[in-house]
Order: C-alpha cells, then sequence, then structure tokens
C-alpha cells in the first residue's frame, strides 16, 4: 500500500518522541493480534469503525486507581480504509492497574459510530458519553449479537504478559492536538484527520495504519449491529 508523504511535516519529527509513541502502539497492536487463542476476535475486528492504542498507560501519581496514557486512534471510513492516525491520550478512570502492576496497555475497539462521534469532537468520557465493556476474548470467537449490543466500545488490556477485557468507567479520551500539529505541521481537528481524509499519512505514522491494514485488512465496512 502506497503512503504519501506530507511536505509540511518536519524533518526533525520522524526522529522524536511521537514516532516513539507510533512504534510502541504498533508493537502493542501487533503482539496482542499475534496471541493465538486469547486474543481480540478476528470478527470484532473485521468490524472495527475504529482501533484506539494506548501503550504503556501509568498509574497517577495522584489519587487512587487513577491513570495516564498516550497513543494513536485510526477511524475506518466507508470506504473501508483506514484514516490517518490521531495521537489521543487518556486520563484518569480505574481499570486494575492493581496487584503491583505499573503500567499497562490498552486497546479499545470501537463497533459503533455512535461511541466514537464524542471523540471526533476532541473528547470522549468512557461509560458516559459512550458505553465501554470489557471485550470478547478468542481469536476464532464468534462475537454473538448480545455481546454487541452491551457497548459501542470494547476494551482489553495487557499487562505483566497477561492479556483480557477489562472494565473501563470513567476515563476521558482527548485528541493531543500538539502532537498532532508537530507530526502533521498544521493545526488540523480530529474530523480533519479521522473523519474528512484531509491529512495524508506521512512516515511518522505509516506504520501504525500498515499494523491495522494487516490485522483488520481493508474492506467495505459493515455493521455489526
Amino acid at each position: 500500500m502506497a503512503f504519501v508523504l506530507a511536505a509540511s511535516v518536519p524533518v526533525w519529527a520522524s526522529d522524536s518522541e511521537y514516532s516513539e509513541r507510533v512504534m510502541k502502539a504498533t508493537e502493542t497492536l501487533s503482539e496482542v493480534m499475534q496471541i493465538r487463542d486469547n486474543g481480540i476476535p478476528d470478527e470484532l475486528m473485521e468490524h472495527a469503525i475504529a482501533v484506539a492504542v494506548i501503550p504503556n498507560m501509568k498509574k497517577a501519581a495522584l489519587g487512587i486507581g487513577g491513570s495516564y496514557g498516550k497513543g494513536l486512534v485510526s477511524h475506518r471510513g466507508s470506504n473501508g480504509k483506514w484514516s490517518t492516525p490521531s495521537f489521543v491520550e487518556l486520563g484518569g478512570g480505574s481499570f486494575g492497574l492493581q496487584l503491583g502492576v505499573s503500567s499497562t496497555d490498552l486497546i479499545l475497539v470501537f463497533t459503533s459510530d455512535d461511541g466514537f462521534k464524542g471523540l471526533l469532537e476532541g473528547k470522549l468520557k468512557l461509560g458516559a458519553d459512550a458505553a465501554v465493556a470489557a471485550g470478547p476474548v478468542g481469536r476464532k470467537a464468534e462475537v454473538a449479537t448480545d455481546v454487541l449490543l452491551k457497548s459501542p466500545i470494547f476494551s482489553y488490556s495487557r499487562s505483566k504478559g497477561l492479556f483480557a477485557g477489562v472494565s473501563l468507567n470513567g476515563a476521558v479520551v482527548s485528541i493531543d492536538d500538539s502532537a498532532n500539529r508537530k507530526v502533521y505541521g498544521k493545526e488540523v481537528s480530529a474530523q480533519e484527520i479521522l473523519l474528512r481524509n484531509n491529512v495524508p499519512t506521512n512516515s511518522v505514522v505509516a506504520p501504525f495504519v500498515q499494523a491495522l491494514d494487516k490485522y483488520s485488512p481493508t474492506a467495505k465496512r459493515t455493521s455489526l449491529r
């Protein structure tokens, strides 16, 4: 798949913290999708309308159960293609950084545009703006309709090598406008990046899109609902 390099992207961006952030998110997605029997169901990934990956989330320094992390999200358009990703941040919430675990990788799989629209406006509070549920596990598992009706967003975590669906409420996912501006070389909104395809994929973020193309191949979008 060919990617267009945006001329406006600063030369230093490819060697910055943002490139490392992209690579960590890409590695997390790839490693989780390579789990043979206990990963995210293929059926769920095939019909996902958006996927967010937030690697190495940490416990907040203050407060009990709070957390903070940075990652990326991409949206699948009506033509079935994955968008240029937007950088995102996640803060707050309590979802199991327990038993001595100090960091975890988080993946959010969106199966409904209704669940994703809040993020397109800049900020999404999980459990309030959109319901979120622990995702079903098993690469070949059939995703039953009654499971899908529970929530427009399914969440997964990986800590100390253990992978499972996780209950996640109260956390806020927001667009990282500063990172988007530095990587794409201009002020751009989440809608321009994720919905309108006004921002070309560049060499910094291309690995994440390539991973999505591999594990949730481009196809005409269909609904699970």
